[in-house]
């Protein structure tokens, strides 16, 4: 959730995750970035079976690099209401950045404590309550 003239790469710097500080995000010649597979489960899904990190691993699809970098113009959450679900043992985004960007927000936030970044697979009914009750305060 970076603010007007942030990035997500820059935001990272404040609070680095794990996965940033790892060798885990491999990069393509032509900009691409993913994550070694053999440590995709320990970063990304350490909360699901093996079998499951597996395929998610197998699965994913390359992001340009420069995604990351891409400077946000208008945040949606400055005009609208907003929810944040953290993600307690996230490793991928460290679980601080997240909490600092709810309370910067005002999201209404909920914590899902041993969740890994994959907390929609792992925890799928808490991420689908929170979208419910996001759901029920639209206008």
């Amino acid at each position: 959730m970076p603010d007007a003239g942030e990035n997500e790469a820059d935001d990272g710097k404040r609070f680095p995750s794990d996965l940033s500080k790892s060798n885990a995000i491999k990069k393509t010649a032509d900009g691409f970035t993913y994550l070694d597979a053999a440590q995709f489960r320990e970063y990304f899904a350490a909360d699901l079976s093996s079998d499951q990190a597996a395929f998610m691993a197998r699965s994913q699809v390359p992001n340009m690099a420069d995604n990351f970098k891409a400077v946000i113009t208008t945040p949606a959450w400055r005009s609208k209401p907003s929810w944040m679900l953290v993600a307690g043992r996230d490793r991928t985004i460290n679980p601080d950045l997240e909490r600092w960007y709810a309370a910067r927000a005002k999201s209404h936030k909920v914590e899902v404590s041993g969740a890994s970044h994959s907390v929609y697979a792992s925890r799928p009914k808490e991420v689908a309550a929170l979208i419910e009750e996001a759901a029920s305060h639209a206008r």
